[in-house]
């Protein structure tokens, strides 16, 4: 943990409620003068003869000038957010009077605050720990149910509950060699060595877990970026007119209709699909303009997460939709075979295209199986049923950290088969401590933070 940083003691000021109009705006103070500065523009009462916790209404002023009608909260740290003595008044949604009011504020004594650092200020205050405070922006940025769940499963502690178990385990194992340390010339044994594999075992399924479900994190935090490709008049733009359930792409029969992508955003189960419907890929095009278009079309496929390659079933062949397969996985591609105008084609002809595997045959057109696919999405970049309430990394920091943890946890093992001395052993278990203390904010600087937290948005 850090010791106090620059600008600490300092009491600082910022709008806590989103900037614009609004019917009610929340200004948020925390800093040793939090409380005589909202008195000082309170006249309707002492605040600072008021309890903790409790709510005031009445006028602000400012040499006489009536500013605004507000309610007063307080807070006496450490039984606040920030864990310091923290108030917060609600005024009118003005701008202006917000403006105002923080002005003012300003002039008593505070300063802006930066980006997160109320945030910044609970972790160093030990309100809550770093992977919490992170935590809260992945809350205030969700923008489903499912990365709701996760970041408030991550906020109230669940990521944190298991790494500091796993912490605490290593650091008494670690005190108990140091200790063999000082009785080297007794040759005696404090620490249990087949207890120590046995943890090192169960710690290493446990990590190794942890960072196999980044995957789903990183899907629910950021979502899957989906692109639609396809030969001209595949029915791209009409699979996303499906997709979407409106006419948000213009479909004709005249191929190169799409000359440029689109993007749209769909919400399936949670996740969300970022739909980028592409220009029709041919290889011989006499239309300049239509051959940029494909050009970005192969641009998009080879950055997106999963490519829909979607193929009219009446027109093309078995063997060219295998070849196909084939030169994704050469090529390393997440996809999904979708097998258009199944309408139009009998139960032969399906079970042919049914032997390249894994296919989804749908009619865009009549609507027909596109809920079947938005499954096949969903199955395609989830493994197993969503559980949101278990433990999920969803941060990249993590996971490296994770990652680290896993090759530490994997060197004491060595380790120990090896009979190497105490002082090496104990050594690699500090180093794997080291990374579980990144990872919760036992370990840090002060550049680190304000890295993690130049990301939040002011107010918080």
């Amino acid at each position: 943990m850090l010791g106090k940083l620059a600008g600490w003691n300092d009491t600082i000021v910022a709008l806590a409620t989103a900037n614009g109009v609004g019917a009610i705006g929340v200004i948020r103070l925390s800093g040793d003068l939090a409380w005589s500065i909202a008195n000082n523009l309170f006249p309707s009462k002492d605040l600072l003869q008021q309890k903790s916790h409790t709510l005031h209404v009445g006028f602000l002023k400012y040499n006489d000038q009536l500013i605004d009608e507000v309610v007063v909260s307080l807070f006496k740290g450490p039984r606040s957010y920030t864990g310091e003595d923290v108030v917060e008044l609600s005024c009118h949604g003005s701008p202006y009077i917000q403006q105002n009011i923080i002005d003012l504020c300003i002039e008593a004594g505070a300063r802006l605050a930066k980006p997160g650092e109320f945030t910044q200020r609970a972790f160093l205050n030990g309100k809550m720990d770093l992977t919490q405070a992170e935590a809260v922006a992945d809350l205030i940025a969700s923008n489903t149910e499912a990365a709701r769940k996760t970041a408030l499963q991550n906020m109230r502690g669940g990521f944190s509950v298991v790494l500091k178990a796993l912490r605490d385990q290593l650091l008494s194992f670690s005190a108990l060699i140091e200790l063999e340390l000082d009785f080297s010339q007794e040759d005696v044994e404090f620490a249990d060595r087949t207890q120590l594999n046995l943890l090192l075992q169960e710690a290493g399924i446990k990590v190794s877990q942890l960072v196999q479900s980044f995957q789903l994190g990183n899907v629910i935090k950021n979502g899957v970026q989906v692109a639609i490709i396809g030969k001209p008049n595949a029915g791209k733009s009409t699979l996303l007119n499906a997709l979407l359930n409106e006419n948000r792409a213009i479909v004709s029969d005249i191929a190169g209709t799409t000359r440029d992508t689109i993007e749209e955003t769909l919400n399936i189960d949670g996740i969300i699909f970022r739909l980028i419907d592409t220009a029709g890929i041919r290889d011989n095009t006499a239309d300049e303009i239509e051959s940029i278009g494909v050009e970005k079309s192969l641009e998009k496929m080879r950055q997106a997460d999963l490519v829909v390659y979607l193929f009219d079933i009446a027109t093309e062949t078995v063997e060219a939709i295998r070849e196909k397969a084939a030169e994704f996985q050469q090529q390393g591609f997440q996809y999904l075979l979708v097998a258009n105008k199944s309408d139009q084609v009998n139960e032969s002809v399906k079970k042919n295209f049914e032997t390249i595997g894994n296919i989804t045959f749908i009619a865009a057109k009549q609507v027909n199986n596109i809920e079947a696919l938005k499954q096949r999405l969903v199955e395609k970049v989830v493994s197993g049923d969503l559980h949101t309430e278990d433990t999920v990394v969803t941060n990249a920091r993590h996971v490296a950290s994770l990652r680290e943890v896993e090759k530490s946890l994997l060197e004491i093992r060595n380790g120990l088969q090896m009979n190497i001395p105490g002082d090496l052993l104990a050594l690699d278990i500090r180093r794997c401590l080291h990374y579980l203390g990144e990872i919760t904010g036992e370990i840090t600087n002060e550049d680190q933070l304000d890295y993690i937290f130049s990301k939040f948005c002011i107010g918080k």
